[in-house]
């Protein structure tokens, strides 16, 4: 069963604040972008500035350079799931540790030249995958669908992970992401940039839910 998970991704927290404000009356689980500037070109808002609706399930997608800098500030806001890159140049074998440690699932998320099998050990501990497709930093991006393949690859690694897609997912393409074994849909663009948020993300969970007509 695929879920539509709404992003957000900001610079300001003007925007941030708008963002939360947008969501807040149909969203239960939100996917909030980090990014440092380094590993990705944009820079969010600094961590003690997010914050969130109680009710709310988080999945903070940490795109920075350094994860065992910042693990300790994100364990202490209690998120649901924590995730890291597999590119960084630092061992990430103890910062998923850090994470299930203290009841904070902890995901790994996988750029387009990434080959799941190059990355086995972190899948086996993982409790998400996260198959990025999109631009580090910035809504939008086109949804590759080539990078489906990655499901297969990443199930026969972790055949119970939870497999999540970020980038460029929308009303023409969602459906086929839930067939291809997303779980979890983020949605970022078109949600965020819809007249009506809550109209869009409604027209997504209607559509990934239909039945598929041979």
């Amino acid at each position: 069963m695929a879920h539509i998970v709404p992003c957000i991704t900001v610079e300001s927290e003007d925007d941030y604040k708008a963002a939360v404000e947008r969501l807040s009356p149909f969203a239960t689980r939100v996917h909030i972008d980090i990014m440092d500037g380094e590993f990705a070109p944009t820079k969010s808002i600094p961590i003690n500035k997010i914050w969130w609706p109680q009710e709310w399930a988080v999945d903070i997608h940490a795109m920075v350079a350094h994860p065992s800098q910042y693990v300790q500030a994100l364990m202490q806001m209690r998120p649901a799931t924590v995730i890291f890159h597999a590119e960084v140049k630092e061992d990430l074998a103890p910062v998923i540790q850090q994470l299930k440690a203290v009841g904070i699932r902890a995901g790994v998320g996988l750029l387009k030249p990434t080959v799941p099998n190059t990355v086995t050990e972190y899948i086996e501990t993982a409790d998400h995958v996260l198959v990025f497709c999109g631009n580090l930093g910035h809504y939008g991006g086109k949804a590759s669908l080539m990078q489906l393949e990655k499901v297969r690859l990443i199930r026969n690694i972790h055949p119970d992970v939870e497999i999540g897609w970020d980038g460029g997912a929308n009303l023409e393409n969602a459906f086929s992401l839930a067939q291809g074994g997303v779980d979890v849909i983020n949605c970022g663009g078109a949600i965020s940039q819809a007249a009506d948020a809550a109209q869009a993300y409604q027209q997504l969970v209607t559509e990934i839910n239909r039945e598929s007509v041979i």
